[in-house]
């Protein structure tokens, strides 16, 4: 394949691919020069590694998009307009080309908007997974123990959020309560990051909802400024077929597309796993969805510690911990922040 390179708008190697040379496909590749953050220990050795063993399933290519995977609604933002809202959205256990090749829905919005090929979790299990997305650190942390076991201290993203005067929210697929403790029915806590974070546990308890608090959100144009959403053990497809998952969020995408917040341009959403299944090296399915974007494809190593820098750059805050020199996904993919 051939292209042109080009420099501009803060942008470093960005290769547009002729829709003539792969039929049905526009793919815009991007290489940014950068690094991931400094580690020591279980931070930085399964990064490491999976950058070494260049897996072949980092750079495998979605499968043909399908009419159902068309974007939902028209939304006609300026290409300049500013994010100052995310989104995450967690699935599980999946390697990117697993993701790729079961989940049509996901792999067309990452064709049409945007999707890292070498973007790698943190470490197994899930949960150093979670806190290390929330916070720039694993704490320590290698196990799937409840906040009973794992009280961990300082500040979380949503925190920092708050205490800048911004917004923040999670909403839990199957959490019956705000900021519940243990784990109950489809609700894992593990795959529920703030209720571990004992000093921001007052905060916890009133912005860590349940799901009807996201669909009220998502209707009223009032998403917050540091959101996620945590589908549940089933929707999530940890116990459940990844073909589950993607209908589970294309349903939530359609939503979000038909909402004040896409339709205006501030909100940008992230899909991605906390991890794989030990078959690719960590290396994960990242998709980052706006409507300025058209078929990026983003090359430069990506860690969860970018998407926690990602959230700093949304909010207007510091980044946390290893999210400080950690690759920054707003110059990957070109995104403009406050």
């Amino acid at each position: 394949m051939t292209g042109q390179t080009r420099r501009g708008h803060g942008l470093t190697g960005r290769v547009l691919a002729s829709r003539a040379l792969v039929p049905g496909v526009l793919v815009a590749g991007l290489a940014v020069a950068g690094c991931s953050g400094p580690g020591t220990g279980s931070d930085a050795s399964s990064t490491a590694t999976a950058r070494a063993s260049g897996s072949s399933s980092g750079t495998a290519q979605p499968p043909a998009a399908t009419s159902a995977t068309a974007g939902g609604p028209s939304a006609t933002p300026s290409a300049r307009s500013v994010v100052d809202k995310l989104l995450v959205v967690v699935v599980e256990n999946h390697s990117l080309a697993q993701m790729q090749a079961a989940m049509p829905y996901t792999s067309g919005l990452a064709r049409q908007y945007g999707y890292a090929t070498h973007y790698t979790a943190t470490r197994h299990p899930s949960l150093p997974n979670y806190l290390a997305m929330v916070s720039g650190s694993t704490h320590g942390v290698a196990d799937d123990a409840a906040p009973a076991a794992h009280a961990v201290p300082g500040p979380t993203v949503f925190g920092a959020a708050l205490a800048k005067g911004r917004t923040a929210a999670v909403y839990v697929d199957g959490m019956a309560t705000p900021c519940e403790l243990a784990s109950a029915g489809d609700y894992a806590v593990k795959h529920n990051p703030w209720p571990y974070f004992v000093d921001e546990r007052a905060q916890c308890a009133r912005h860590n909802l349940p799901l009807a608090a996201f669909d009220t959100a998502v209707r009223t144009g009032t998403l917050p400024n540091a959101g996620m959403l945590l589908p549940d053990l089933c929707h999530d497809a940890h116990n459940c077929p990844l073909a589950t998952a993607d209908s589970w969020f294309a349903a939530r995408m359609k939503d979000i597309q038909a909402g004040p917040d896409w339709r205006s341009g501030r909100l940008a959403v992230v899909l991605t796993a906390d991890e794989d299944d030990h078959s690719a090296g960590n290396v994960v399915l990242t998709v980052v969805a706006h409507p300025s974007l058209r078929g990026v494809v983003v090359t430069t190593p990506l860690t969860h510690y970018s998407l926690t820098r990602l959230y700093a750059e949304v909010t207007g805050t510091a980044p946390l911990g290893y999210a400080a020199s950690a690759p920054s996904m707003v110059k990957a993919f070109g995104l403009r922040v406050r």
